[in-house]
């Protein structure tokens, strides 16, 4: 852990903490930013965690870019920026597992094994390490969210753990690191996805049948011969359970994956029922 941080907790500062891969953009940014309005310190982490990539070939091609982080983290004014090594936080492959029911079994559990174990496991480190009061995600990664509010109240870190809206381009692509991994023509493509799901809420508010939206919205992304849908659900605020029927004044979330010139994107927006 950082002796800072105990030295801070001694002089009942509070300490914001925005842990990411690297690759900055403006959501990342957009966290440090809302962590700086409501803490007395702000660490950033940046550690590419490779225990949870399902896919070594996702790993070896993430983008590094260190310096280019580095220097936006200070011109913002981040107090921290913690970068462990690979060897200070696994030094043999982690035999521990956890379990996060229905997250484990829809979308991004069903479609990548193994990843929200990993992801569980970083973030213990991490908070054991930071000692944070508060922890910023960025709710386009939805589900890991609601897999790291269960972790904070299984395990009693007691951290507040505050998800912050999607951040987009103009075009309404979400901001992603592996964005920097596409073409001009790619991030065009990845348009589908936003455009889908934003179609899809329209015509859930406007009272049409959850099967029957679905179907079409899936049929429409398939049209693209450049994309490749992995996935395209509706499912509740809790555990993303998938839904046949909507409760008034309940929040529900439409939610997709596609790939683009071998890049993974996903993306989500969350909606109320009137």
């Amino acid at each position: 852990m950082f002796q800072s941080s105990l030295n801070y907790k001694a002089d009942k500062k509070s300490i914001g903490f925005v842990p990411t891969m690297g690759a900055l953009h403006k959501g990342h940014l957009s966290l440090v930013r809302k962590a700086m309005d409501q803490n007395d310190i702000v660490v950033t982490s940046i550690f590419v965690n490779p225990i949870q990539f399902n896919d070594p070939g996702d790993y070896e091609n993430y983008p590094n870019t260190m310096e280019k982080d580095l220097a936006l983290l200070e011109e913002l004014g981040c107090d921290i920026v913690f970068c462990p090594s690979r060897e200070s936080f696994y030094q043999e492959q982690p035999k521990s597992g956890f379990g996060f029911g229905n997250l484990d079994h829809v979308m991004e559990g069903a479609n990548r094994p193994g990843h929200f174990n990993g992801v569980a496991i970083v973030v213990s480190k991490l908070f054991h390490s930071v000692l944070p009061d508060r922890a910023y995600f960025g709710l386009k990664d939805l589900q890991q969210f609601l897999v790291i509010e269960r972790l904070n109240k299984d395990l009693g870190f007691g951290v507040e753990i505050v998800g912050c809206p999607t951040v987009r381009e103009e075009s309404g692509l979400a901001f992603s690191s592996r964005n920097l991994r596409l073409s001009k023509e790619g991030l065009e493509n990845g348009l589908i996805l936003s455009s889908t799901l934003s179609l899809v809420v329209q015509k859930i508010l406007a009272g049409k049948r959850v099967k029957e939206v679905l179907t079409d919205a899936r049929v429409m992304v398939a049209q693209n011969n450049n994309v490749s849908l992995e996935y395209l659900e509706i499912g509740d605020m809790v555990d993303l359970s998938p839904v046949s029927k909507f409760k008034n004044g309940s929040r529900y979330a439409v939610c997709g994956a596609i790939w683009v010139e071998d890049v993974r994107l996903i993306d989500n927006l969350i909606f109320e029922f009137p």
